[in-house]
């Protein structure tokens, strides 16, 4: 090696080793030996910066490109120099964000990060704008159901009977598109207690003009009270195992029983408004099978409250 290009590295090596961080510019600025002796013939003496990036090279140092953060830079990802200025001055990186927002996170190490945030749920969903319909339906049934009028009877059918249509569709919507919330949870088997609740006490304090109910005005009765205690049964133990561990929430969900249960019941009370009006025909056919339908409803209802009884003492017992 010829001394000259042996006085350059030992003075860089100087240097680095008293201030590990210097630039280009700071490298120029270290004086030239005073002994230049003249290259062979046929042969150029390297210049300072050629000496410099062969040095480099030999090192690993940054490229002379890099020099303008300074060839002891912190390393940069994404573009962005942690030590460096364009770091140090707080750069953002984005990320996609969720639902349309997205906040700002702490800084880390001289950079920023948004951090997605979820959307908060959707109150207001057309499952639960149908539930609400059905809930407001009840003081209408009520009106129409004491009114006089060769229509009115039929408008108090036409009001259950789109109740008991809709109680099937939200359900459906909710599982087919996803837009099941918790006080649709809710709010839906409050709005089918109230319906059947106030149709069988409207059935009950206004009896239909009926040869079976004139003989025996307690067929009615006796299934509205047994259906009215158990939903009410039903409500309170559900409330209480909420309060349990998820096993016994569990148990108390609603299945097939319960399910065929609401079925019967909301077509016994459907012939049983309808053989209140007296534009249809066969009037006062529609009475018998409602009630047996209502009977069949009760003994549904009863049966499901046994076997959920029957699996939340079974997990007690455990």
């Amino acid at each position: 090696m010829p001394t000259s290009v042996a006085t350059h590295a030992s003075l860089l090596l100087k240097a680095a080793a008293a201030k590990p961080c210097f630039s280009a510019r700071a490298a120029a600025r270290i004086p030239a030996p005073s002994h230049r002796p003249r290259p062979p013939a046929g042969r150029r003496l390297p210049t300072t910066a050629a000496a410099l990036a062969a040095a480099a090279r030999r090192f690993r140092w940054p490229s002379a490109a890099a020099s303008a953060r300074g060839l002891c830079a912190a390393p940069h990802f994404g573009g962005e120099g942690m030590g460096s200025d364009a770091g140090a001055g707080g750069r953002k990186r984005r990320v996609p964000a969720v639902n349309g927002l997205a906040k700002d996170a702490p800084a880390v190490n001289g950079m920023r990060k948004e951090e997605p945030v979820a959307a908060p749920p959707r109150l207001l969903t057309l499952p639960t704008v149908l539930t609400i319909g059905r809930v407001a339906a009840v003081p209408l049934l009520i009106s129409t159901f004491y009114m006089e009028g060769p229509w009115a009877a039929m408008a108090t059918t036409g009001i259950f009977l789109a109740a008991a249509v809709t109680d099937w569709l939200d359900g459906y919507i909710a599982r087919k598109m996803q837009l099941g919330t918790p006080f649709g949870a809710f709010l839906d088997p409050v709005a089918d207690k109230l319906m059947v609740a106030a149709t069988l006490v409207l059935l009950c304090t206004k009896p239909l003009e009926s040869s079976l109910l004139n003989d025996g005005p307690w067929l009615l009765t006796v299934p509205s009270i047994a259906i009215i205690g158990r939903e009410i049964t039903m409500s309170a133990v559900r409330e209480w195992a909420a309060s349990q561990n998820s096993k016994v929430l569990e148990a108390v969900a609603v299945n097939n029983l319960g399910k065929w249960k609401t079925a019967t019941q909301m077509t016994a009370l459907t012939l049983l408004l309808a053989s209140r009006d007296p534009s249809l025909p066969a009037q006062g056919a529609l009475v018998a099978p409602g009630v047996a339908l209502l009977y069949v409803s009760t003994g549904l209802a009863v049966w499901s409250l046994v076997v959920y009884m029957r699996k939340i003492w079974r997990i007690l017992l455990k």
